[in-house]
């Protein structure tokens, strides 16, 4: 009875410390909410600005693909949900909730902003002068170090190992102004490498989208080494701040970064399937426009060596010069004749 009432004593008093919000259930995510001033002003401006573009597009009488702007508006949402739902009202609370949001904004929200091409609307919308200073800026030697591949997957792979293994965690828990910093730095970091592995919007220099899938795997490792770590590595996350925090409800300090190590493996592993849809379709997509290109640059050189054949007086009985039959046709397709010496 005695130690009944001194553990009731010592929840009593938790609870007299702890000035956070209630215990979390499922409906928060839909019935709780908080203002991000921050993040809801940028959002603002994005979608003011992509609409603006739009606009101008409409004006000029171009077509512009309406899942290209579902996708942006809904990266735009998704970001607000994140950071002013229930996820986060509980962000400094719980580090399951915070391992969600981290992934969250790290990469479904930029794919989804990415896959909206903001920066190929901008260009479409822009006058020729303006458009020209955006393309030059792209091809420049800082716009092609950055979309390298080992950069800008470090800018994706990286975050997450320094955000737990460095100051900058309890920093993000402590201080609003390194939280706000979190929601916007997560984004953009997720932007610089979603933008070069899609290709929609213009690069500095191109590279395979088969990289984009090597990376995708690698990136899977990556997040079950850390989801490990986490689970199973003895430390335990700015144990000080939790521990002062106080909670006196849900799991127990030790029990949430176990559930957050898993959720942040598994979702970070299910998050990735989207991009690895969206490229495996633009690959599809990119592979078509090539080989009618190709197609159509071999049509245009046969018809033009048939009628210089008729000029000669040298063509067939059906019009064609008999050399053009016999020449193997990959001779011919610029994305195989430098294989076979024949580029000349």
């Amino acid at each position: 009875m005695q130690s009944t009432a001194v553990l009731a004593q010592g929840v009593g008093h938790l609870a007299v410390g702890y000035h956070g919000p209630p215990p979390w259930q499922w409906a928060d995510l839909a019935t709780s909410w908080t203002a991000e001033p921050v993040v809801l002003a940028l959002c603002a401006l994005l979608g003011g600005g992509y609409l603006l573009g739009l606009r101008r597009l409409a004006r000029a009488g171009q077509r512009w693909q309406p899942t290209r702007t579902l996708n942006f508006f809904a990266g735009l949402l998704l970001w607000i949900w994140v950071t002013c739902s229930g996820i986060g009202v509980y962000e400094r609370i719980l580090f399951t909730d915070r391992a969600v949001q981290i992934v969250l904004l790290l990469m479904l929200v930029p794919l989804l902003i990415a896959l909206g091409a903001p920066v190929s609307l901008l260009v479409e919308a822009s006058a020729p002068p303006r458009r020209e200073r955006i393309l030059r800026a792209l091809r420049s030697r800082p716009s092609k170090l950055l979309m390298f591949p080992a950069v800008s997957t470090a800018l994706l792979m990286a975050p997450p190992w320094l955000l737990y293994f460095t100051p900058w965690y309890e920093k993000s828990l402590s201080s609003g102004t390194w939280n706000i910093g979190l929601h916007v730095s997560l984004v953009l970091l997720g932007l610089a490498y979603f933008w070069p592995r899609l290709q929609l919007d213009p690069v500095g220099h191109e590279y395979p989208h088969l990289v984009g899938l090597f990376i995708t795997f690698a990136e899977v490792i990556f997040d079950a080494a850390l989801g490990i770590v986490l689970i199973y590595g003895g430390h335990i996350m700015a144990e000080h701040y939790y521990a002062t925090l106080g909670r006196p409800w849900g799991p127990s300090i030790a029990q949430d970064q176990t559930w957050g190590g898993n959720s942040l493996w598994v979702l970070g592993d299910l998050v990735g399937l989207p991009f690895l849809c969206a490229l495996v379709r633009r690959m599809i997509v990119q592979g078509r426009e090539e080989t009618v290109a190709v197609d159509a640059a071999l049509d245009a050189q046969y018809e033009a060596a048939a009628a210089a054949a008729v000029e000669r007086g040298t063509a067939g009985s059906e019009g064609a010069p008999a050399e053009v039959g016999l020449r193997p046709w990959w001779l011919d397709d610029p994305n195989l004749k430098h294989r076979y010496g024949a580029e000349g």
